[in-house]
């Protein structure tokens, strides 16, 4: 099928139309930072997935470390952008989303966008990164809960499955991520599944 360049136009009006309706719901119904308000540079692609999303994999950042106001939150963002856009070559920052020590949710690449956190995760997963390491302390409760809300609105609206699976970035590749105190605390949530399909490195990139 031919779709002319006003037809692409059309398709982008639309779609751009449909993530500002999304953005302007989730700054309602959750604690939400935008990617204008934490100054995040422009994605060098965009490439979409269709949903549900079936999966949820849970990061910790281990550096930049935890973070516990607006401020520090939007530069641990910022500095994470700049690592994978510069150091790595992605194509933006690699979570759909971060929680920060303040409680609140940082938009990153967004719902349904391919992600560069997970090998053969990424375009069937919602990235969720809790900024700072998770080793051997447990994030804050309204992280947790933050995280859990986030979930929550994805299943309401019908963005993540309601039948998701989740699991831990440990899970997809030879990692400490999500760090071990984090990972047996998710491991009493609901959905975690405890399956392994670890990939080798050395022959996936991300």
């Amino acid at each position: 099928m031919l779709v002319t360049l006003s037809g692409m136009r059309s398709i982008f009006i639309v779609v751009s139309m449909a993530l500002i309706t999304l953005q302007e719901s989730m700054a309602c119904s959750l604690p939400y930072v935008g990617r204008e308000i934490w100054d995040a540079k422009p994605p060098k692609d965009v490439l979409m997935f269709p949903g549900p999303i079936p999966f949820v994999i849970i990061h910790h950042s281990y550096i930049p470390a935890a973070c516990t106001t607006g401020k520090e939150c939007s530069r641990a963002m910022q500095s994470m952008q700049q690592m994978h856009q510069q150091e790595r070559g992605w194509n933006d920052i690699g979570y759909s989303f971060a929680v920060g020590g303040d409680g609140r949710v940082y938009e990153g690449r967004g719902f349904n966008v391919v992600g560069a956190h997970a090998p053969r995760y990424n375009n069937k997963s919602v990235g969720i990164c809790m900024i700072g390491d998770w080793r051997v302390d447990l994030p804050s409760e309204k992280m947790i809960v933050a995280v859990e809300s986030l979930i929550e609105y994805g299943v309401r609206n019908n963005i993540i499955a309601s039948n998701y699976t989740l699991i831990g970035h440990r899970q997809t590749r030879p990692t400490e991520c999500p760090g071990d105190r984090l990972f047996e605390e998710i491991k009493t949530w609901p959905h975690f599944v405890d399956m392994w399909d670890v990939v080798d490195p050395n022959t996936i990139a991300t």
